[in-house]
């Protein structure tokens, strides 16, 4: 009986020295790179179902896939509408709601005419940016019996502020359902990190440093460690247009109808999961510095600026 014990008792002794194995899963998604690393025991890769979901999210919200039920609703074809596209809808409304509309997911008529969807040459004049300001309201759309209900059936919306940090959640949301409970999920800069590395360690989080044009080299500006906690940072030094020597920024004002003019160049917000540091980083990039500071007062948030101020580049921690 002794013997028996002992042997369970090495049995259990070396289960519980079993290492975790690190698996690490990384491509192209929705017009960027993904990076997705866990620790499992078990060695179990989900590759197939990491997959599956970026498929689901890509046929629900993607404005690239001619077939997503995004571009069916801004087509106006009668569809039902599925939770994927209920939950970034949702998101991108509490957003609007919490920013008084600096946040609107129904900017996609400015976005697409001042050329950021397609790259298209730009011709705006203050006519044409009054008339398409008329197709952005959030308060001019709805979801009744899973069915999406506009005022003016030319309005469309555009979840790219909100749906690349939505996916990342969701990836994590999975991998916690395999009971996995250290990793770290990344989509496109988009990132949520959970528990720790197998030594104790953090996650380490690199914020990069802007850069002069969107073809310099990548550096980074700080490295933060991270746990339990979304990251995302936006910012308009790689994202713009240029024309005749003028850039224009890719963050659009829905109240002007313009790109946003003002010295910040990158805001990075830690929040408790990627979906709304994703929604908070483009506040921030809409309303500037100041105000964006007073936002968050308060929220449980905390945020990186990066900003240009009596010609030098400087940052600020907010709630650090």
């Amino acid at each position: 009986m002794k013997r028996f014990l002992f042997i369970l008792a090495v049995i259990s002794l070396l289960s519980c020295n079993h290492k975790p194995q690190k698996i690490n899963y990384s491509g192209i998604t929705q017009g960027s790179y993904f990076s997705i690393t866990y620790y499992d025991e078990e060695g179990r890769e989900f590759e197939h179902e990491i997959d599956s979901i970026f498929k689901e999210v890509d046929n629900a919200v993607s404005l690239w896939n001619e077939n997503s039920i995004i571009r069916k609703v801004n087509r106006n074809e009668d569809i039902v509408v599925n939770q994927i596209f209920k939950d970034n809808f949702e998101w991108a409304r509490k957003a609007s709601e919490f920013s008084e509309g600096a946040f609107d997911a129904t900017i996609g008529p400015l976005v697409s005419a001042w050329g950021f969807h397609y790259k298209k040459e730009l011709e705006m004049t203050p006519e044409m940016v009054d008339s398409i300001k008329q197709l952005v309201d959030y308060q001019k759309i709805d979801i009744v019996d899973d069915k999406v209900v506009k005022a003016n059936p030319n309005i469309t919306l555009d979840f790219n502020a909100v749906a690349q940090g939505y996916t990342t959640d969701l990836i994590g949301k999975f991998l916690e359902s395999q009971d996995i409970q250290n990793y770290l999920v990344d989509v496109g800069g988009e990132i949520f990190a959970r528990g720790t590395k197998p030594n104790g360690e953090q996650w380490t989080i690199g914020i990069e440093k802007p850069a002069e044009n969107y073809n310099s080299d990548r550096s980074v500006q700080i490295k933060i460690q991270l746990k339990d906690k979304g990251i995302v940072t936006s910012g308009n030094y790689r994202k713009y247009i240029e024309k005749d020597g003028v850039r224009f920024s890719h963050s659009i004002d829905p109240k002007t109808g313009y790109p946003v003019e003002q010295n910040l160049l990158s805001a990075t917000v830690i929040a408790d999961n990627a979906s709304w540091a994703d929604c908070l980083a483009t506040i921030c990039m809409i309303v500037g510095k100041e105000k964006a500071s007073k936002l968050l007062e308060n929220q449980g948030v905390e945020a990186y600026f990066i900003f240009v101020e009596n010609g030098t580049i400087q940052t600020e921690w907010l709630g650090h």
